[in-house]
């Protein structure tokens, strides 16, 4: 079966992946071996069986690899890969990173990290990502538009998707940030509607600028309590009311027992556009929130709240709810890769059910790709490799012994694939890495600029 659009014969800037076992991730969940994928200024014009002959393309020979949508990872941070091995425990590193994100970081901090946040995706083959900007309820770098312009620029040059979510501080506390923009550290103090300010201008500035990248609202999660007070109830129906006005996606970090059944009695918080991270210990009221609503579920196997509790990922599932996969990325204890979380997810459920046949190895890649897309209401643009998709693509290299023998390569991907098998990461049509080796950055240099800023942001906490 051959699908085309236009004339292939006659492309400009295209690409031909060929001779490769194809997951396209379609609704019909078509595999197809020895297939080829023509892509035309970044989109997919054509996903075949056999060879195309009469076109004029750069070629990539797939041949022992499987062609597959790039990966989708709808929660993680931006940050935590400058914050590696610091503290002793999980505790620990959460005081040290807050210190570090209200004290002792620079623009140029942002910049580097997010070279280096978009080094490891590219090389573990997550072609989009969700991130938040910070770390916490309390420590967003949102007092000025600086730092997130920083990490947006930095993206958008190293070429991979990402939607930023941006937001204010708890309203609870006085919120104090060092501000190194004169070479000395400036305190400045900012409120939560000063930030929330801040954000709706980020996302004017940012608007169409690439499409690459998308901006979104963060905020932290209240309980019903909590939201009992003024400023909280405030602070977070203008951030539902800039999300839905500006028709970008509304990110929180942390629901649990109850949490999302109050947000939604109290603001009407959620709709088709929300995504909630966690959602562990779920009550049957917030259950039946996700299923009225449309809200999506980043589900985190990886993360330090499901070892405080579970998310019931499947059953949510059973019962119609989008749920994705996010690896909560960097620190303390969990890298990008999304093929250790696939794994993961699975020995999490089996573990609590007492049964091994659960989340069977499609349903990990959809999670990890099409539902991945459907939580970031991105269905339509990304998550499979379909006619008219943008080919965000990457190629896996299964001529190796953890993925040998030559069968069913669902489950070789699902059950023993890592992130260092992928060799190819192509994001727009833009090959980024091949062979495992960047096409357009210096990897080199792209680590030595991290070391770089690390040293000087330790060189400004003395009592780490």
């Amino acid at each position: 079966m051959h699908f085309n659009i236009g004339e292939p014969n006659r492309m400009a800037n295209a690409l031909l992946i060929e001779n490769g076992v194809i997951v396209t991730m379609d609704g019909d969940g078509r595999i197809i071996e020895g297939g080829s994928v023509l892509i035309e200024n970044g989109i997919i014009t054509s996903v075949c069986n056999g060879q195309v002959v009469d076109v004029d393309a750069e070629r990539i020979d797939a041949r022992g690899m499987v062609v597959m949508p790039g990966l989708i990872d709808t929660h993680a941070h931006a940050g935590h890969t400058l914050t590696k091995g610091l503290g002793d425990d999980s505790e620990q590193w959460m005081n040290v990173t807050g210190r570090i994100y209200a004290s002792a970081v620079d623009t140029e901090f942002w910049t580097a990290e997010a070279c280096l946040s978009a080094l490891e995706r590219i090389k573990c083959g997550t072609t989009t990502a969700a991130l938040l900007f910070g770390g916490g309820p309390d420590i967003m770098r949102t007092e000025g538009p600086e730092a997130a312009e920083a990490h947006l620029a930095a993206v958008a040059d190293m070429g991979v998707r990402e939607i930023l979510a941006v937001g204010p501080n708890r309203p609870t506390s006085r919120h104090v940030y060092t501000d190194y923009a004169g070479g000395t550290g400036r305190e400045i103090a900012v409120s939560p509607l000063e930030q929330l300010a801040v954000c709706g201008r980020l996302i004017d500035a940012w608007a169409g600028r690439s499409d690459l990248l998308h901006l979104g609202i963060s905020l932290p999660v209240f309980t019903a309590s909590e939201l009992e007070d003024e400023s909280v109830y405030k602070i977070s129906a203008d951030a539902r009311d800039m999300a839905r006005e500006k028709g970008v996606l509304l990110v929180q970090d942390g629901h649990r027992e109850g949490s999302i059944a109050a947000n939604a009695t109290r603001l009407d918080l959620f709709d088709e556009h929300s995504l909630l991270a966690h959602c562990i210990e779920l009550t049957e009221a917030d259950i039946a929130v996700l299923k009225q609503t449309g809200a999506k579920v980043a589900h985190n196997p990886s993360a330090l709240m499901s070892v405080s509790g579970r998310c019931p990922a499947l059953e949510l599932m059973e019962q119609g709810v989008t749920v994705s996969l996010g690896t909560d990325a960097a620190a303390p204890d969990r890298p990008f890769d999304m093929f250790r979380n696939m794994f993961q997810a699975h020995r999490y459920h089996a573990r609590h059910l007492r049964d091994d046949t659960v989340l069977p190895p499609m349903q990990l890649l959809a999670m990890a790709t099409i539902e991945g897309a459907r939580a970031l209401s991105m269905e339509n643009e990304i998550g499979s490799i379909e006619v008219g998709k943008r080919a965000d693509i990457i190629l896996v290299n299964m001529r190796q012994p953890h993925l040998w023998p030559p069968v069913n390569p669902v489950q070789r991907l699902a059950r023993f694939a890592n992130g260092a098998d992928v060799d190819t990461t192509i994001v727009g049509g833009r090959v980024l890495m091949r062979g495992r080796k960047l096409v357009d950055q210096d990897e080199n240099a792209i680590l030595e600029r991290a070391e770089t800023a690390f040293h000087r942001m330790i060189a400004r906490l003395p009592a780490l």
